[in-house]
């Protein structure tokens, strides 16, 4: 998979059921999305659930920090990282 694609489906997960909006402009992919108030430990397992079906990965525990979860970027970055393993 692209990592257009894998952006756009990270995105459009946030934005479509974590932000409520379908507004591109109110998630810069750099954003901290802690900072932001869009994301809790309930919003980081959903997305966790999501890139182990939409990726076919495996996302361990101790993977789940925001250094892998705080952005669209970040996520971006780990997804391509883990499937390239």
């Amino acid at each position: 998979m692209s990592e257009a694609a894998i952006r756009q489906t990270i995105r459009g997960h946030i934005l479509e059921n974590l932000m409520f909006t379908d507004d591109p402009a109110r998630l810069p992919d750099d954003a901290s999305l802690l900072d932001m108030g869009v994301i809790d430990s309930t919003g980081v397992l959903e997305l966790v659930l999501l890139m182990e079906e939409n990726f076919s990965l495996q996302v361990k525990d101790t993977a789940i920090v925001p250094e892998n979860f705080d952005s669209v970027d970040r996520m971006v970055s780990f997804v391509l990282r883990a499937t390239a393993a």
